[in-house]
């Protein structure tokens, strides 16, 4: 065969030879540590911005979002309760207006109690203050300390200068109790009437609310939300049966101690325990507080043994076991939750750090199980306030209907 014209055999090796050379593959020179740590990083750094943007938003939408966690609280405790007049043959309207009706009950006369209460023996709770004051006072004066009238008189004078120099801000708190008390009825009434739509129409809702992701993450989205709302309605109940336990005990310690306002602490002790940690301090001071104006040093101490005694009763016996089994959240993940949700939204957010550590944990246990996978997505059931499409095909499970 002939070479091809204007073209020798030595010339096709010298073209080849003329070829540029390949580039050198910078990925394969970064060493294979630097390549993970930065895939980490930008995946981190993502995360923790929507993390950021969702908090951020929370905290601008809190007069909203707070009355709205508040009725998915009163809502997983209240739904289990009308679905079992339901299923008594009691009518829906009636099974929702009962529960609604006794949780209003409820918190209304506990609140009026010990309202009652406190007004009751304000006077003397006055009167009492004065003597302990005086009392302290003396002790100051008297040995050991040897304090002087004139040193007592100038802390005095300080404390006071102190409140006058902050009188502005006290002055601006005191104008802005208006809008307070105005953002506090609108909140309430927001969250009553969640609650009320969750009774009547929880599970329509929660179908729009699945309805928005794509359909093949709506069966996980559908199960994760189905374990979390179990999980809350846990929380709720042994969180109501720990308070009650606490409210109890230290309750029947002031009985026993003589304090008049005995059921005034247990309320409150039973209100603040909703509040991990800080609620529990906070009440128990406050009766300790009471046992010394009333009873002084030796009731006092007796008072703060009976607190500490029901706290280490509730954090180390009621918490790992009825707590713990029911929310699955470890002790030092929930101190650490309250301390975060403290520091991002004061008492809301130690109130509702630790159901919303558990909801979150067992929801995406839940999706990383994978038992979700090959189920069926859920339809929309009928609602009674509105009317599904009518090109929905039928229900493809049971508790769907």
């Amino acid at each position: 065969m002939t070479e091809p014209r204007g073209r020798s055999r030595r010339g096709m090796f010298a073209g080849r030879r003329e070829e540029a050379p390949e580039t050198p593959d910078v990925t394969a020179a970064v060493p294979y540590g630097v390549r993970l740590a930065g895939a980490w990083s930008w995946r981190l750094l993502l995360i923790g911005a929507v993390i950021a943007v969702v908090v951020y938003l929370v905290i601008q939408l809190r007069l909203i979002v707070i009355p709205l966690l508040i009725a998915a609280l009163l809502g997983a405790l209240l739904v289990p309760f009308a679905e079992w007049l339901v299923r008594h043959r009691w009518p829906r309207w009636l099974a929702v207006a009962t529960a609604m009706i006794s949780a209003l009950a409820a918190v209304g006369g506990l609140l009026t109690l010990g309202i009652w209460q406190v007004v009751r023996g304000s006077d003397e709770l006055a009167a009492q203050s004065v003597v302990a004051w005086n009392g302290f006072r003396d002790w100051l004066l008297g040995p050991p300390l040897q304090i002087s009238v004139d040193q007592l008189q100038s802390w005095v004078d300080q404390l006071v200068e102190v409140v006058q120099e902050d009188s502005g801000v006290l002055l601006t708190g005191a104008l802005s109790v208006g809008s307070t008390v105005g953002h506090i009825f609108a909140g309430a009434l927001l969250a009553l009437f969640a609650t009320l739509f969750i009774l009547i129409d929880g599970r329509g809702i929660w179908r729009w609310i699945v309805g928005i992701f794509p359909v093949r993450a709506r069966a996980a989205i559908d199960g994760a939300g189905r374990a979390g709302w179990t999980t809350l309605g846990n929380f709720v109940r042994v969180q109501i049966l720990v308070a009650t336990i606490d409210a109890v005990g230290i309750g029947l310690g002031a009985f026993f101690l003589g304090l008049p306002l005995a059921v005034p602490i247990a309320i409150l002790v039973f209100l603040g325990s909703f509040i991990p940690i800080v609620g529990a301090v906070a009440t128990g001071a406050l009766a300790v507080f009471v046992a010394l104006v009333y009873h002084g040093w030796v009731s006092a101490i007796i008072m703060l043994a009976i607190v500490l005694i029901v706290q280490q009763v509730e954090g180390h016996v009621l918490q790992p076991l009825i707590m713990g089994t029911a929310v699955k959240v470890h002790p030092l993940g929930v101190v650490v939750a309250v301390a975060t949700g403290s520091l991002l939204a004061g008492i809301p957010g130690a109130l509702f750090a630790v159901p919303f550590v558990a909801v979150l944990n067992v929801m995406i246990g839940y999706i990383a199980g994978g038992s979700w996978k090959g189920k069926a997505p859920p339809i929309a059931p009928r609602s009674p306030l509105w009317r599904t499409v009518p090109q929905n095909p039928p229900f493809t499970r049971e508790e769907d209907r």
